[in-house]
């Protein structure tokens, strides 16, 4: 018996080695390679990229974890209280594991038959967010967890593990940290929550997407109860203040894209030349400062004023048809999917949605239709817009005079709420419908060279393309005040005259040469024409005539001085803007004119600040000498005259000095309108992406001068009205407007032009009968104007 019991000891113990042998062998290779948890010290997380506009406002954020690094005290006490009774109630009694908690956990998620509790403490979710970084559930990793926990305790104390937690945590869509959160969700900083927003918040750490307050509102107040209960339950709330917490309403805010909807183009202008310069990792994690030259306001009238243009634009294209049609067994169905997106969007003035058509009277000249279900009238005169397109008959041409004509009941069509009105139907509507065309608008500060505000196309979220910057499209007659700021400094003058008559030249190379007969745009000839004239009235031969004198390398030369950058056609095409250009490229170049002949390089970017504080970059005005500041005054002069008397006769509604010039290329592929006021200057580009045609009349003047009318008149309204100013070296003088001569007596039309000293008409104008044609001689005239 002895013997057994010996034998039975001596096993035991054999035993009892071995198991805690390799007890202690499985330890220490499951707990060697212990990431280093001094490097806690220097948490350094992710954090967000931050955009500024021009006032210091943030207009946007990339991140891949969006996350604001806060101290602990700007978090609500609140909030930390919540997060602790939720999270980890024993949170300052523990030493990093909780084998009680564990327990209490483990029977209670039992009794709730569903993970209520979870058995981790604070300290154990932050060694796993931010030391052990494989997610699988082992035992090894449990131990690894549990060793490091204890570590982290004995090394930081409490408030630095709530810092790292409260910093760190996931609390849904994309958002890192309590105070990440607290702003998407609640529109405020974390030190501003209260009880109620702090449950809520402490409540997502579980499940932060099934518990959405933005998608799962229901599901996010079950949580925000229970952690309200835990508070009460730990005392740090009385019940007073649990109901008061609970009846307390909730505003969740909404994912807001205004600031982005409206500069979505410049924004992504931006993160190209950030990522680009930096590197992706810096752009999205390193938390930089990037301070911009948007202005919001100015910027929204962009976006406005393109939008309204090219609708316009578009309905003169001609109505395209419904967008759909709805069979009577769907029309149900159809209802039903309008009436749930209606739930997310709210109908108002100004309002564009879809709706059905549910009768067509051609006697009263109206049409009943439905949106989701509610009815709205939509009388002819909403919808006289709407004849077919045809592109061989302008806007003004044809008119509806029978809804019939382009709708039918089931037709699916786009509206848009004009008016309100008591019972049914409950909306007067007009016919909308989606633009094919695009439009590009860019403004920049002619003293900093700053960009205000800049437009890359109707719709960002169809199209990323940058047409400010990216696209290269003929300029057309815009392109004509370069080659006429090059003949002022080669022997030109306004008065200059210049014969409108058919012009052939041959152009290409030798192999492939042909005959080039250019045409001006209504297919006439005028005959002697003055320079000024020319330009006035955008005239094709005298641009052409006027550049085979001064030479094509010279215009070039000018071009390239002034800002255009891409390559130009070496040849009298030139004159007609043949050449692609940004339409950056060519405000820039106009920014000459307003900025009394000095080039200003455009700025996006102001100030770059990484997340300690330490300035990356900034940028200053920059200013390179083009043009003399004479020449430049002559030719803002002849500038301003073609809003007064010639193709941009649209701007003259702005009642103030503005100077600028039309573009159309041929086949009406490309419309422009680019002009400036002493303060900045802005240009405008419309056109189609595939490069067909526009229609009938859509020129620079109709298609692109209403837009830059409707953005200048909203950013300059209640601003003082800015003369040009002429330096000493130019003169004002009357001159005969057909003759260019001095106005005399006999002048039919006079006006007043700016000349370069020195180079201003000194005879008068003769009498008709006096004059051969092309011959002028000077009048001896008296101090009554009469000839003597």
């Amino acid at each position: 018996m002895r013997t057994f019991i010996k034998i039975g000891l001596i096993g035991f113990v054999l035993i009892f080695f071995v198991i805690t042998s390799i007890g202690i062998a499985v330890w220490y290779l499951w707990s060697s390679n212990l990431p280093y948890i001094g490097s806690l010290k220097d948490y350094n997380p992710p954090i967000i990229t931050e955009i500024f506009d021009d006032k210091g406002q943030v207009i946007t954020q990339f991140s891949d974890e969006r996350r604001i690094l806060v101290p602990l005290e700007e978090i609500s006490y609140h909030t930390i209280k919540a997060f602790i009774a939720a999270e980890d109630d024993r949170f300052f009694q523990h030493k990093g594991i909780d084998f009680l908690s564990i327990v209490r956990a483990f029977f209670k998620n039992i009794k709730a038959r569903r993970i209520e509790q979870g058995g981790s403490t604070i300290t154990q979710q932050v060694t796993k967010s931010l030391l052990l970084k494989n997610p699988a559930r082992t035992y090894k990793r449990k131990v690894r967890e549990a060793l490091l926990s204890l570590q982290i305790e004995r090394e930081f104390s409490k408030e630095e593990i709530l810092y790292l937690y409260l910093n760190q945590i996931y609390l849904g869509h994309g958002q890192y940290g309590v105070e990440a959160a607290s702003q998407t969700y609640f529109g405020k900083e974390a030190s501003e929550l209260n009880v109620a927003e702090s449950a809520l918040l402490a409540g997502l750490a579980q499940a932060p997407s099934k518990d959405s307050p933005i998608k799962h509102f229901n599901r996010a107040k079950t949580r925000q109860r229970y952690v309200l209960e835990r508070m009460r339950a730990e005392g740090f709330i009385n019940d007073k203040e649990y109901e008061e917490a609970l009846a307390t309403p909730l505003h969740i805010q909404q994912d807001k894209h205004e600031a982005l909807e409206k500069a979505a183009h410049f924004i992504e202008h931006i993160r190209r030349i950030i990522e680009r310069k930096y590197g992706r990792h810096l752009l999205y994690k390193g938390g930089l400062k990037i301070y911009t030259t948007v202005n919001l306001d100015m910027q929204g009238a962009a976006k406005d004023a393109v939008v309204r243009g090219i609708r316009e634009f578009d309905k003169r294209e001609g109505f395209r048809g419904p967008i759909g049609r709805v069979s009577p067994e769907d029309e149900n169905l159809f209802t039903q999917q309008m009436r749930e997106h209606l739930k997310n969007n709210s109908l108002e003035i100004g309002t564009i949605t879809e709706a059905t058509v549910v009768k067509v009277d051609s006697k009263k000249k109206e049409t009943l239709v439905r949106i989701g279900d509610q009815l709205g009238l939509l009388p002819l005169s909403g919808m006289e817009w709407a004849r077919m397109a045809d592109v061989e008959k302008a806007y003004f041409e044809t008119k509806l005079e029978d809804p019939a004509e382009v709708l039918a009941p089931g037709d699916i069509i786009l509206v848009k709420i004009i008016k309100d009105l008591e019972g049914s139907p409950r909306w007067i509507l007009s016919l909308e419908q989606t633009p094919q065309a695009e439009a590009a608008l860019i403004c920049l500060d002619t003293k900093t060279g700053q960009v205000k505000a800049m437009v890359g196309g109707v719709d960002f979220s169809k199209s990323q393309f940058n047409r400010a910057t990216q696209a290269r499209r003929q300029p057309g007659s815009a392109f004509k005040p370069i080659i006429y700021t090059a003949a002022l400094d080669h022997g030109f003058t306004p008065s200059s005259i210049i014969i409108d008559a058919p012009f052939i030249s041959p152009i290409g190379d030798e192999e492939e040469e042909r005959l080039w007969k250019p045409r001006n745009y209504k297919e006439r000839f005028f005959g002697p024409t003055l320079l000024r004239t020319g330009l006035i009235k955008s005239r094709n031969i005298i641009t052409i005539k006027i550049l085979e004198k001064i030479g094509v390398r010279n215009a070039v030369t000018y071009a390239k001085q002034m800002g255009v950058e891409s390559p130009l056609n070496a040849d009298l095409s030139l004159a007609l803007g043949s050449s692609g250009t940004s339409l950056l490229e060519l405000t820039r170049a106009f920014s000459v004119f307003a900025n009394n002949g000095t080039l200003v390089k455009p700025i996006f970017i102001t100030k770059v600040v990484d997340r300690n504080g330490k300035i990356l970059e900034e940028s200053y005005p920059s200013f390179t000498d083009s043009l003399s500041p004479e020449t430049t005054a002559v030719m803002t002069d002849l500038l301003q005259a073609v809003v007064k008397e010639g193709t941009g006769w649209r701007i003259k509604a702005l009642k103030r000095p503005v100077a600028g010039k039309t573009g159309t290329t041929d086949d009406l592929r490309d419309a422009w309108f680019l002009g400036f006021t002493p303060s900045v200057v802005t240009g405008v580009w419309v056109g189609y992406d595939d490069r067909r045609p526009m229609g009938k009349g859509e020129t620079g003047s109709r298609a692109a001068s209403p837009i830059f009318l409707y953005f200048m008149r909203e950013i300059l309204k209640g601003k003082p009205i800015v003369p040009f100013e002429h330096p000493e070296g130019v003169v004002i003088t009357k001159i005969d407007a057909k003759t260019g001569l001095l106005a005399s007596p006999f002048s039919e039309k006079t006006c007043f032009q700016a000349f370069k000293k020195g180079t201003e008409p000194t005879l008068y104008s003769p009498k008709p009968d006096q004059a051969k044609p092309g011959e002028f001689f000077q009048l001896d005239m008296d101090l009554s104007g009469k000839a003597r």
